[in-house]
């Protein structure tokens, strides 16, 4: 087992993302020596507080990398396919947030809990998932090893934070509106957010579906390396700060019993177990928010699906939908000894 300390940096520091990274870092004790930051040339040279340390940010551009171990992306597409290339020659390994190069063959796509074998066979680069997609794993998978998974209804209820910190000043400035009797107006969204559920995340595709919805589908194949899964997905925007929260119904090819889905679900590393009914115990976005694990519950057996089990998963798409699953990446890479590309 690997004990050294890394070299570290973040791409998209000033981000709600990149934030979180700095946060998880240093609170989970990430085996560093030293934590570069990284943003746009109009961030350069601020100055962050992170616990005792102080660290200032620099221009993220190409010859940046030079010493880095270890960077995360978290500044969006644009920014990995101008610099990733760059970090990788470097000798830099790189763990992307970005959509960019997901479904790219030779590319892990990980989230540690479900298929963290392939990140050994990484050249450089590693893909972290969607965030919709990571919250609603941590309830299906366990439930696919237990039933065997046959295809997939879902309807996801997704936070503001993930499309920014714009968005989240935009409900709060339309809720304070409100409360003033003054005009709401939006900008980020096409339409108002507060008191109000969009069904668009992402652009739209040719066939009606967004690209968040197209994401949940060829991710959740990948990962779970279910290359004919069925899935079909509506995701919708909702009034809510932090934490995505999935309501899913899914067939099984084996009959669903559901004392086994429930201990299924218990047993899973990254899923806690919140399913009362008689006691209205359920998980909520405001529960889930900045925890480690994802809450699943409301599990009862389908009536429309043979074999069917349907349930609903809350989890903060900041942290398992991004920074956390990244770190978690990262600590496993670390600890095994894995940071330098497979061998060809």
């Amino acid at each position: 087992m690997n004990t050294r300390n890394y070299v570290v940096g973040i791409v998209g520091a000033t981000g709600a993302v990149g934030q979180e990274l700095v946060r998880l870092l240093a609170e989970r004790n990430f085996p560093r020596s030293e934590l570069r930051l990284f943003a746009s040339a109009r961030s350069a040279g601020k100055a962050v507080t992170n616990g005792s340390e102080t660290l200032v940010i620099q221009e993220a551009k190409p010859g940046c990398f030079a010493g880095v171990d270890l960077a995360f992306f978290a500044a969006g597409g644009s920014v990995t396919r101008a610099l990733a290339a760059d970090a990788i020659a470097s000798g830099c390994l790189v763990i992307d947030k970005s959509s960019v190069h997901r479904q790219q063959d030779g590319v892990p796509l990980v989230v540690p809990e479900i298929n963290p074998e392939v990140l050994r066979t990484h050249k450089g680069l590693i893909a972290n998932p969607n965030c919709s997609t990571a919250v609603m794993l941590m309830g299906l998978y366990p439930l696919h090893r237990a039933f065997g998974l046959k295809r997939i209804f879902v309807s996801t209820y997704q936070s503001v934070s993930g499309t920014g910190a714009e968005a989240v000043r935009e409900l709060s400035d339309q809720m304070a509106a409100h409360a003033k009797g003054e005009p709401l107006t939006h900008k980020v969204y096409p339409y108002q957010i507060a008191f109000n559920c969009i069904p668009q995340v992402d652009t739209f595709c040719a066939d009606g579906y967004t690209g968040e919805e197209e994401k949940m589908r060829l991710e959740s194949r990948k990962i779970m390396n279910l290359p004919e899964l069925k899935v079909s997905a509506t995701c919708v925007r909702v009034p809510v700060l932090r934490a995505h929260s999935v309501a899913v119904s899914a067939e099984f090819e084996r009959p669903v019993n559901l004392a086994e889905a429930r201990a299924a679900i218990a047993a899973f590393p990254g899923a806690e177990l919140v399913d009362d009914p008689a006691a209205k115990r359920y998980p909520t976005p405001l529960d889930f928010a900045e925890k480690v694990k994802c809450g699943v519950g409301r599990l009862r057996i389908d009536t429309a699906f043979d074999n069917g089990l349907s349930f609903w998963v809350s989890g903060d798409n900041l942290w398992k939908g991004a920074a956390l699953n990244a770190v978690q990446n990262a600590e496993l890479v670390c600890r095994e000894g894995w940071l330098k590309p497979a061998k060809a």
